[in-house]
């Protein structure tokens, strides 16, 4: 009888690990299927083929910024001043793998005046506030074949639907962007982590 009592107390013991490892999987699993606790960003489009308005961009992942200060381009810089560009999260996590752009995968820019040309740390150009459209880029081989894959649309201060963004977008991304129609000579966040540096 003693005997019999180890022995399933033995059993038990060896299975209590097991039992704990499919609770810690079990909690674990939904967090990486939504790119670590962020919800999977998806372009939707209407019937008119606008884009809606991607939601929470600046919860991307920030893969750089830039400046074209007036200042420097006769008081008319094609975007001014400063560009804070955002790459959705499962597009992020792509890129790292395989150094490469999703289908889907969509890029934001924002744009910043420029606020101060001093500060504490010294004489530069510093961020002001927001200004003018947010302009958002999709990947879509099917919907954007003529344009290289890409679409590029404009969203106003609240609009939640945008329309195509013009010509010149596409015209400028094929004369000038490094890889894929998009810039990545200038985003150090992509280069850092390409496994193709």
């Amino acid at each position: 009888m003693l005997n019999h009592r180890i022995l399933q107390k033995t059993r038990l013991s060896s299975l209590a690990p097991l039992f704990l490892s499919a609770i810690l999987v079990a909690q674990v699993a939904p967090v990486a299927a939504s790119d670590h606790g962020h919800q999977k960003a998806q372009a939707k489009f209407n019937q008119a083929g606008e884009l809606a308005r991607p939601a929470n961009i600046k919860e991307w992942i920030s893969i750089g910024a830039s400046v074209t200060p007036k200042d420097m381009n006769n008081g008319k810089p094609a975007f001014p001043e400063f560009h804070y560009v955002y790459l959705d999260h499962t597009s992020w996590a792509h890129w790292k793998k395989t150094g490469e752009f999703r289908e889907g995968a969509m890029i934001a820019k924002e744009l910043v005046s420029v606020g101060s040309k001093s500060s504490a740390s010294g004489s530069g150009y510093f961020a002001g506030d927001y200004v003018g459209p947010v302009a958002v880029s999709v990947k879509d081989s099917k919907r954007f074949a003529k344009s290289s894959n890409w679409g590029y649309f404009v969203f106003g201060d609240d609009k939640a639907q945008s329309a195509p963004a013009d010509e010149s977008c596409v015209a400028c991304h094929q004369a000038n962007a490094a890889q894929d129609m998009v810039f990545t000579q200038y985003w150090a966040p992509l280069r850092a982590v390409s496994p193709k540096k």
